[in-house]
């Protein structure tokens, strides 16, 4: 810093209230000056600062624990274990859910890979606030959150919590993640709970998938097996050219990430810090979910480890993709591209975006993750998006056969009265 701009600093700061700590006004300008982009500037970013009720005009915002987790209380009713029997498997679906009111539409949301259900917690919430009659169903897939695979029943799959027991027998069974099970696994879910809920029929129903689980609910629309009842369907920053060309970095990424942290509260940390999700609230609700302490850890220091093993997800990953983007094009009901970038868009689905099939919106401020990093946003774009497919709205005009039996009705009723004037 030069003398010029030393003394005009002090010129500036000496106008201040004498009570204004001189870190807070360091903390003022290192705020105006760091890269978005930058762990630190994540890291600071948590201490907002704001005009205080008195003179402090800089004080910082105090937080309380601020990546202390958030239960799923805050933003579903209910959770749900749904048993499936599949080739001597026994499966454990676990989901979140939030009933539709009166002819509310259900939001089924799914997560993408090594993500659960909690990634929509907070776009669940706002979605509510804008919709009070809808449903949200946001469905652990196989081998993520709290939805276990064993090859017996036992005592430990009880719907209470996921234990570590059930976890680690999840892990020796041979999972099938392949995109035609995973698409399967939803409709089973959907039908389970219609069945669990004493549901007469199903609502209208909105498939809203991220990553992994924007290729999960493009197959379910394209295989039409939830018939006339899907009313569209949302992709969540995921297309078919960026997806395979990410898969080549993949495992380059999953070796870079920590394996283990010493707490829960680290585990939300370093997701902030790292800009994998960049929303602290939305980080509060979903990496409990994605993290779980063992019991008899290999490093105490470090016991916390992640629910799902990516790596092992490896034989799967083509699978998930090839074909979206036609599927996406192809596939009957509303169509809602939602990405963080434009550069994310494929040459099939540049062309598809100018014929019109589908609605493209574009969050650049959002990373990977949109639904987490901007919740209010997405919530609106999702309820915006329902509010154009809802049939129930629609004011279609009579048909012409109806309107000509109405008249030859009028016509015949005011005949009488004709005879009778004349009389």
């Amino acid at each position: 810093m030069s003398e010029l701009q030393k003394s005009f600093a002090k010129s500036k700061l000496a106008k201040l209230p004498s009570d204004v700590p001189m870190s807070d006004v360091m903390y003022a300008h290192h705020q105006g000056h760091d890269d978005d982009s930058s762990s630190t500037s994540s890291l600071s970013s948590t201490g907002t600062l704001i005009p205080s009720p008195t003179r402090h005009l800089f004080a910082r915002t105090k937080h309380t624990q601020p990546s202390k987790s958030c239960p799923w209380t805050d933003f579903f009713e209910q959770e749900l274990f749904l048993p499936q029997e599949s080739d001597n498997l026994h499966i454990l679906h676990h989901v979140y859910l939030t009933s539709p009111k009166d002819s509310g539409p259900l939001f089924v949301m799914h997560h993408g890979a090594g993500s659960s259900g909690l990634s929509f917690a907070t776009c669940a919430d706002e979605i509510r606030k804008i919709l009070p009659k809808a449903g949200i169903l946001s469905i652990d897939a196989r081998g993520h959150g709290r939805t276990t695979t064993t090859t017996t029943k036992t005592e430990q799959e009880t719907p209470s919590t996921a234990t570590a027991a059930q976890i680690e027998a999840n892990d020796q069974v041979q999972l099938d993640l392949t995109l035609g099970t995973l698409s399967k696994d939803v409709v089973h879910v959907i039908r389970q709970t219609q069945e669990r809920m004493k549901w007469d029929k199903l609502p209208d129903i909105l498939l809203v998938g991220h990553s992994l689980g924007g290729a999960v609910i493009t197959n379910v629309a394209k295989n039409g097996e939830l018939g006339p009842k899907l009313l569209a369907y949302a992709v969540l920053d995921v297309v078919e050219g960026s997806a395979m060309d990410a898969l080549q970095s993949m495992e380059k990424y999953l070796s870079s990430r920590p394996t283990r942290f010493p707490s829960l509260e680290a585990g939300i940390e370093w997701h902030t810090r790292s800009r994998t999700i960049r929303n602290t609230n939305s980080a509060r609700a979903s990496v409990p979910s994605l993290i779980y302490e063992e019991p008899s850890p290999i490093d105490p220091s470090r016991p916390w480890v992640w629910r799902t093993n990516l790596s092992e997800t490896k034989p799967f990953w083509e699978n998930w993709f090839i074909g979206l983007s036609k599927k996406f094009l192809e596939a009957r009901g509303g169509k809602l591209l939602l990405l963080a970038g434009t550069d994310r868009l494929d040459k099939e689905l540049m062309i598809g975006q100018m014929q019109g099939k589908y609605q493209l919106q574009v969050f650049p401020e959002a990373g990977h993750f949109v639904q987490e990093d901007q919740p209010t946003k997405t919530a609106q774009v999702l309820a915006d998006f329902y509010k154009r497919n809802d049939r129930s709205a629609l004011v279609l005009p009579p048909k012409v056969a109806d309107m000509q039996a109405a008249a030859a009705m009028k016509k015949g009723a005011g005949a009488p009265g004709m005879l009778g004037q004349l009389k």
